[in-house]
């Protein structure tokens, strides 16, 4: 008989939590479909988490961790610093094009909930401020003069690619949003 220790079964719990969060949203993915997925019982879910909105919050803040340190290491294979900011974009679209993309995580679970200060927004705040502080430390690399703003306008063209990308379909949102980097970072 193969088992599973405390924290394999609670990996499952994430794990399918996680990608049925991603793929559904919060509202669609109940314990019932929770419970079938990952082949657990109610109860093995409840010892790991009180209810279901820490189990959501357990999910995003793992996927936090997970897609900020893909993201990064890709980005950061680029050779200089301008490249590495231009490579934000190039990293993205191939996210785009990968099977199952659906958006931002942190954005579609964010319009799930009303409340700015409800545990899952917070989790998303956490995570673009997060991407915020990473695009900073790039645009301080690059020797930008003014860092904080740069960085503030490269999330907001992130966060629209990824918009039209899901929206739209329009997997090449990335590259117009790399040349209004490149505009940017002329203007510097």
């Amino acid at each position: 008989m193969n088992e599973t220790t405390g924290n394999e079964t609670r990996d499952i719990i994430l794990d399918v939590a996680e990608k049925l969060i991603y793929r559904n949203g919060i509202a669609a993915t109940g314990m019932d479909l929770l419970v079938k997925t990952a082949g657990v019982s109610r109860k093995s879910i409840y010892r790991y988490f009180a209810n279901k909105e820490d189990l959501v919050v357990a999910a995003l803040k793992r996927r936090d961790e997970r897609w900020m340190h893909w993201f990064s290491s890709e980005v950061d294979k680029a050779p200089t610093p301008a490249a590495r900011l231009l490579n934000l974009f190039a990293v993205l679209k191939g996210w785009f094009a990968s099977e199952g993309f659906r958006g931002c995580a942190f954005i579609n679970t964010s319009g799930e909930t009303g409340d700015p200060q409800d545990p899952v927004r917070q989790v998303a705040k956490m995570h673009k401020q997060k991407l915020l502080d990473y695009i900073t430390r790039l645009c301080v690399d690059h020797g930008v003069e003014q860092p904080q703003v740069l960085a503030r306008q490269v999330l907001i063209l992130i966060d629209g690619a990824i918009t039209l990308a899901l929206v739209m379909g329009d997997h090449d949102a990335a590259d117009q949003a790399q040349d209004v980097l490149k505009t940017l970072l002329a203007g510097q």
